[in-house]
């Protein structure tokens, strides 16, 4: 998945987003900072959140189970995975996927999970704290193969 493909499966998911919590254009584009305008030809097709304003529903509405079921549960980490793409951050401590992930493979203390619906993998060491996360297997391999243990 691509940032322009997040964006655009969000752009098809607002109006679903906003019938959930009831919400009127004019209320959803005011809790999203945007024209009610804007949010119509968000809403018709014709236009875009765009990859902050992507970010920002997913943030706001958090909660949304119209985005849970359609992102594999919180985005955050499918968000970090396309921002982050070909960056090494320093990220926190993980429950260890208990709900939304299935393990692909162990080695070494490492664990490769998979997200159940987003299909996007993340890497976890011994403590469950994420090592980094990607869309490729193949990357996510490489990256481990970088550190100790994992061979």
């Amino acid at each position: 998945m691509t940032k322009e493909h997040f964006t655009a499966e969000l752009d098809r998911q607002v109006k679903l987003v906003r019938t959930e919590y009831g919400f009127t254009q004019d209320v959803m584009a005011k809790v999203l900072g945007i024209s009610k305008k804007t949010l119509v030809e968000i809403e018709k097709g014709r236009s875009s959140l765009g990859w902050t304003g992507a970010v920002a529903l997913c943030a706001i509405f958090s909660g949304s189970q119209v985005l849970s079921g359609l992102l594999g549960g919180e985005a955050g980490d499918m968000i970090q995975a396309l921002a982050f793409q070909d960056l090494r951050p320093a990220y926190p401590k993980t429950l260890g996927g208990k709900v939304w992930w299935r393990t692909v493979e162990r080695r070494g203390g490492y664990t490769i999970q998979q997200n159940i619906l987003s299909q996007h993998y993340r890497a976890l060491d011994s403590q469950d704290g994420r090592v980094c996360s990607s869309f490729d297997l193949e990357e996510i391999r490489r990256r481990l193969e970088e550190l100790e243990g994992w061979t």
